[in-house]
Order: C-alpha cells, then structure tokens, then sequence
C-alpha cells in the first residue's frame, strides 16, 4: 500500500477513500497537503486554558461509568461547514449522532495542522429542567470551543440523503483522510473527510468524550471531543 508523499507544497491532493491512513502524524501531514498552511497566531494560552477547564470537570464528576470504542467521521464540503458523525463502527446505517458544528471546513484543518484538536460542546442547564430532560447526546444545540476558543454554535441534526450518500461512500475506509471528489457526489464541491476510531467515555449522565485511537490502539491527546452538560 502507497501513500501520496508529504512535502511543502499548496497543491490541493486528492486521496482515495480506499487508502488506510496508518497514523495521526499522517493524518496531520495529510491535512497539510490538503489546506495551504497559513500564518496562524499561537493559541497555545487557549488551550492550557481549556485544558485546565475540563481536567477540572471530568475529574470533580461521580465515578467513571463506561468505555466503548466507535467510529467518528469529520467531514464538510470545502466551501461549507464541518460536520461530526458518530457510528457504531464504519458500515453502521444509522449514525448514534450527527452535529453540525459551528467552524468552516478549511479552518477546522488549519487548526488540526497544529497537532492538537480539542472541540468542547457545552450544554447549559436551564431554570425549567428543560436541557436536563434530555440524554447527553440528545441535547439539539451546544455552545462550541475549538483548542480554546469561543466560535459559535454546534446543532444537532438528522441525516440526510446527502450524508447517507457519503458515508456510504466511505464504508470501507476504517482510518483515512482525504477528498472525494465533486464528481463523485455528483455535486459542485469536493468533501474533505478524517475517520478514525475513537473511544468514547461515558463519565457521567452530564458528561462524555471521544478520543482518537490510531491504527496501533493506542489512545492519545491529539484529537478529543468533549460534551458537557453544566449545572
């Protein structure tokens, strides 16, 4: 098996959803090839900053309930917004969860280019009970942080043909990063995509995380996404 070779170029490369990408640093090398890299200001404070925010709440939480293993796709058409799917594994017909979340594409693979993505989705509990009357996943709206930062909104939505089609697309591919082609969808962008398998903890009724598990099992920091339900 091939890999397109990584170099310091601004040539968008098209991956085939068949190849297995076998690593983050990869999948982060990838993403470099696939976004022109740009001159981003350090936001290494944000995310010391939000570091010590959910270090801070998953560890004040009642004790660890569980911890499955499950397939997570982000994907978003280049000149559209990222979306965050959630399988059972990567044939599953029907998703656990689908966000939209509030970031661009091409700024969500900027950000990954710095080695580390932390997304936090937080729900606020209400007066009425409301927002605590749904299962943590259930929960329609978050307030979203990516590596620190306050940018806007993720909402929770039902697939549509559209979706189904691409994840379709993507059924055999368990790890991989890459574009499938406008021509493919038979539409006028190409999508970009990351799949891995993350291990999702259940922490508490108000609180999980997905984490990024490479190819060799191990379960690193490069990569989480955390739902908080605040009280």
């Amino acid at each position: 098996m091939s890999y397109p070779t990584v170099g310091s170029t601004n040539i968008v490369t098209t991956v085939d959803c068949q190849k297995q990408v076998r690593s983050w640093r990869l999948l982060r090398s990838l993403m470099e090839l696939l976004i022109p890299t740009c001159n981003c200001v350090s936001l290494e404070q944000h995310r010391i900053e939000e570091e010590n925010y959910l270090h801070s709440y998953f560890y004040s939480q009642p004790t660890f309930i569980s911890s499955t293993v499950v397939t997570g796709t982000i994907f978003g058409y280049r000149r559209g917004k990222v979306s965050f799917c959630i399988q059972t594994n990567s044939n599953s017909a029907t998703p656990i969860l689908l966000l939209e979340l509030a970031v661009p594409t091409a700024i969500l693979a900027k950000e990954m280019q710095g080695g580390i993505l932390r997304i936090t989705l937080e729900s606020l509990a209400t007066k009425n009970g409301l927002e605590n009357s749904y299962t943590l996943l259930s929960v329609p709206v978050w307030t979203m942080c990516c590596n620190g930062r306050k940018v806007g909104f993720a909402v929770k939505r039902t697939p549509s043909k559209a979706d189904m089609n691409v994840l379709g697309l993507m059924g055999s591919v368990i790890v991989g990063a890459g574009i499938i082609t406008a021509k493919e969808l038979n539409c006028e962008d190409e999508l970009m995509y990351l799949r891995a398998n993350f291990e999702r903890v259940r922490s508490s009724s108000n609180s999980e995380s997905f984490h990024l598990i490479d190819p060799d099992g191990n379960i690193g920091q490069e990569l989480g996404i955390f739902f908080l339900r605040s009280r």
